[in-house]
């Protein structure tokens, strides 16, 4: 399944790598891609959306 998040506070490399290693910690399975253009965090896993952004929340940034 793929899981696309936005993410607002995401601004920087330092933002991308503290939210992929969130998402692969957790999930170590999880392709994590981030486009700092679009703001736009695709994951592909098994894990729903809610769980991802829980995740992204826990890194300390924002989704919409």
């Amino acid at each position: 399944m793929t899981v696309q998040v936005k993410v607002p506070s995401m601004v920087c490399d330092a933002c991308v790598n503290s939210i992929t290693n969130a998402i692969t910690s957790n999930l170590p399975n999880a392709k994590v891609q981030a486009n700092l253009d679009t703001k736009q965090v695709t994951v592909e896993t098994n894990e729903g959306e809610s769980k991802i952004r829980e995740m992204i929340l826990d890194a300390g940034h924002e989704v919409e």
